[in-house]
């Protein structure tokens, strides 16, 4: 590509990332909003125990809009704390100026971390005396709760504190605090705003991806491809076994790969964003997008070029190119670009319908799943190495040994590996034709199975031709 369309394409990435970060923020908002308010519709936060030997424990300034001309919203939210103790507790919020004047000279523990459990809890102590007053007898507060009663206050703009005391203003408090937020709707509508604006960023990154990687060579070369034979599956994996493997090469080769895993790192960034593109293309249009076509098959195609050098095949020693493109190289790559494509089925296919794939893949590439008991009765999942890397660790093993990678095990591999490349050709929507719960081992696509030629005796019988 030219500079102009590598910096292009890597700016489009960054995009992405952040579009992603646009769609975890809004599913983790919108998931907080459906699944973890109660009843009351509050977001509760966990149960702090808090101790103090002194008068009084407080919370540093809750500023919020303070200053003259900042915006506020009005009623953007209620506040709720909920705090019990064996004595009789004082909960109170007011403002930060009448508090520190009231507390003046009262000892009191300062809150200045709240931390991620409920004991992990800072304070700052400030030396003092008993309060000459009653907290109940304030008259500055805008909340107040006692008796083990929550405290409900409706956020207002200003500078705030809130005070735990006794009742009685004696010394040593304790409690057991949550403190809750209710925002209504806003977190809903700010969750579903945070994933549209994330997949229309995403969709102009994937945009500028395709147009940063588009070559028209890629192109020609598709529409120039003749439909392939009946029982041939439209993506194609094929790898040609290095006959002069070096024997301990592949103990490194995942490490001399690393520059590839970096950039295949943002290709697949770029991949899941164009994929998206493509579904509503094809939802929409019923055709896959040609320029993203030939970008998602290149994804896959390097994808499978450095996993057959370094880790799900170690079949060559030819370190990969960095490219895209179908080039001159042991493992290759191809799709066949369909002219149409099932708007339905595109709706499905990529989660649905491929489930029992994913399931079979699954133990092909990420490992068998297990459970096991731990010490304190509970039960957890664990998740061994995959049977692909398992294969490729026995032929390495071989390899240094004797010098040979067994065949029978390399036929083993790449049908796995095929396997696992056509549910992703499948899943990534460039295909609607089912892949075959089948193992096609050896390096190359088996070949497809010719109906034989008509026997003449099954010719129909003919009058002879008059003539004269």
């Amino acid at each position: 590509m030219k500079v102009a369309r590598v910096v292009a394409f890597v700016l489009a990435v960054v995009v992405a990332l952040a579009a992603i970060g646009l769609l975890v923020g809004g599913a983790a908002l919108t998931w907080a909003h459906t699944t973890q308010r109660d009843a009351d519709g509050f977001l509760s936060s966990p149960s702090y125990e808090l101790e103090s030997e002194a008068y009084a424990i407080v919370s540093e300034d809750i500023d919020l809009a303070s200053r003259p001309g900042d915006w506020w919203p009005g009623h953007i939210a209620d506040v709720r704390i909920t705090a019990s103790s064996s004595a009789e507790l004082f909960v109170g919020i007011g403002p930060t100026a009448d508090v520190d004047v009231y507390l003046t000279g009262v000892g009191h523990d300062l809150v200045t971390d709240l931390g991620v459990s409920a004991s992990d809890v800072a304070y700052r102590s400030v030396a003092g005396s008993a309060p000459t007053e009653l907290p109940v007898d304030q008259d500055f507060w805008v909340a107040t709760s006692s008796a083990g009663e929550a405290l409900t206050w409706d956020l207002a703009q200003g500078e705030w504190t809130v005070v735990l005391m006794n009742s009685d203003g004696s010394v040593g408090v304790g409690t057991v605090a949550v403190v809750g937020v209710n925002i209504g709707g806003v977190l809903l509508a700010v969750g579903i705003g945070l994933m549209v604006g994330g997949l229309f960023v995403g969709a102009l990154a994937a945009a500028v991806m395709i147009w940063a990687s588009h070559r028209r060579s890629d192109e020609e070369e598709y529409a120039a491809v003749s439909p392939l034979p009946v029982g041939v599956y439209p993506a194609r994996l094929e790898g040609d076994l290095d006959p002069n493997l070096s024997r301990g090469l592949w103990l490194v080769k995942w490490f001399l790969a690393i520059p590839h895993f970096i950039v295949l790192a943002f290709l697949w960034v770029a991949f899941v964003f164009v994929t998206v593109y493509a579904f509503f293309a094809i939802a929409f249009t019923g055709r896959y997008p040609r320029g993203a076509f030939v970008f998602n098959v290149g994804v896959l195609r390097w994808t499978w070029r450095v996993s057959f050098y370094a880790t799900s095949a170690i079949g060559t020693d030819q370190y990969p190119p960095f490219t895209l493109a179908d080039v001159d190289y042991p493992a290759r790559f191809a799709v066949e670009y369909p002219e149409t494509l099932s708007r339905g089925l595109a709706l499905v296919k990529w989660w649905l319908l491929a489930i029992p794939h994913y399931l079979i893949i699954g133990v092909f590439t990420t490992g068998l799943i297990w459970w096991t008991t731990e010490l304190d009765g509970s039960t957890a999942a664990q998740v061994g190495g995959g049977l692909i890397g398992l294969l490729v660790i026995v032929a390495g093993v071989a390899l240094l040994f004797t010098g040979r990678y067994p065949q029978g095990l390399y036929d083993l591999i790449m049908g796995l590996n095929r396997w696992v490349y056509r549910v992703a050709a499948y899943a990534s929507l460039m295909t609607d034709e089912y892949p075959p719960f089948r193992l096609d081992t050896g390096g190359s696509e088996p070949k497809p199975v010719m109906p034989p030629p008509p026997d003449p005796k099954d010719a129909p019988d003919r009058e002879p031709m008059l003539t004269g």
